[in-house]
């Protein structure tokens, strides 16, 4: 675990909750926090590229010469939707990052409602505090040559001289709960990274949840913070510039990124790691982990069936400490490809599907 974690979750002095809607300037608390911020003396940043003067390729190209503030807690293993791994896959150029503005068929696409929220979003930020917000329209470089891997892509500057950098988020249900006791970590890393390029000392996050309820919060510069991204950030882009993958971390984003990295096997190809300590190690903690999930496996359905025993025809049980629902899902009716195909094979000809094969992992133990 990287030291700063335990520092960001020691207590909220960095983060301090300012959930609107009330009049900042009528909140004494508020201009006391602000006023107690001394100015940065850090230089300002680089305007590394003028976005207005890029096409979306050229924008992802200029993307991946740094790690911009979004990829911060990714690249110190901290983001819970991407992991080291994906991140790297993306920078090296073997994987394309999945930025699509367009709606998909079910009108499900996160990152293009946000992308359509924020200038409203932005509008109710000035409204309620006061600040008037601009938009940078340029990607940003870290001024110091040793960290010029730090890259920043502002939604928005605040013309004001405490604050410097306005974060707007959107969350749906499913992230809601990541906000429930201020801004989640990942957030907080992608802001610390933001105030580190710009010189800043001061930052707020404006964040819609679930489209009825608005917050915002205020982030200080945190130099001990800082100085633990810059290092674990500066080994990530190491692995990058090195072509060296990162190690995988057990997330669902860390195996598809295996899956695509090996997606391919050699026929025939045989590694002999027999004579390995570390990998037979490793082999034998995979045996026990595969040996608990039987057993709990088999201890779960044995206590499922011994409740099913007892709530019989009922559809659902109550107990101290929740609820169990038992019901009968609705008939349906689906096609019987067997039988057609054996009816009419020259159905397949006319109508074939290729399903791409995938390799299987599959664990053997000597006799």
């Amino acid at each position: 675990m990287p030291f700063f974690y335990k520092h960001l979750t020691k207590g909220d002095n960095s983060m301090n909750d300012l959930t609107l809607p009330m009049q900042l300037a009528q909140d004494k608390d508020v201009a006391k926090v602000i006023t107690q911020v001394k100015p940065s003396r850090a230089k300002s940043a680089k305007r590394l590229a003028e976005i207005k003067e890029l096409t979306h390729q050229d924008w992802l190209a200029v993307r991946n010469t740094g790690i911009g503030g979004s990829d911060a807690a990714a690249a110190c293993g901290l983001n819970p939707y991407m992991s080291m791994l994906e991140l790297w896959l993306i920078k090296t150029g073997r994987q394309n990052p999945d930025l699509s503005d367009g709606l998909m068929e079910n009108a499900y696409s996160p990152l293009y409602w946000g992308k359509e929220l924020e200038p409203l979003i932005a509008k109710y930020y000035t409204a309620k505090t006061g600040n008037k917000v601009r938009r940078v329209n340029a990607v940003l470089q870290h001024p110091d040559p040793d960290k010029s891997f730090m890259l920043a892509n502002l939604d928005y500057a605040v013309n004001k001289s405490e604050v410097g950098v306005l974060e707007i988020k959107t969350t749906g249900e499913h992230g809601a709960k990541l906000w429930k006791h201020g801004v989640p970590l990942y957030v907080t890393c992608q802001v610390q990274h933001q105030l580190a390029v710009t010189g800043k000392s001061l930052a707020h996050v404006c964040v819609l949840i679930c489209g009825h309820e608005a917050r915002v919060y205020e982030i200080k510069r945190d130099e001990l913070i800082i100085n633990q991204l810059i290092q674990q950030e500066r080994r990530f882009w190491e692995y990058v510039q090195k072509d060296v993958p990162p190690p995988a971390d057990g997330s669902e984003s860390a195996a598809k990124a295996i899956t695509q990295l090996y997606s391919q096997s050699t026929a025939d190809k045989t590694l002999d790691f027999s004579q390995n300590e570390d990998m037979n190690m490793l082999f034998g903690q995979l045996l026990a982990e595969k040996n608990l999930m039987e057993v709990h496996a088999d201890n779960y359905e044995s206590l499922k069936q011994r409740i099913q025993m007892h709530i019989k025809d009922a559809e659902k049980a109550v107990f101290s400490l929740g609820s169990v629902s038992w019901k009968k899902s609705k008939d349906s009716i689906s096609l019987d490809t067997k039988a057609l195909l054996k009816d009419q094979p020259e159905l397949l000809n006319q109508y074939p599907q290729v399903r791409q094969g995938s390799r299987r992992f599959l664990v053997n133990t000597k006799a």
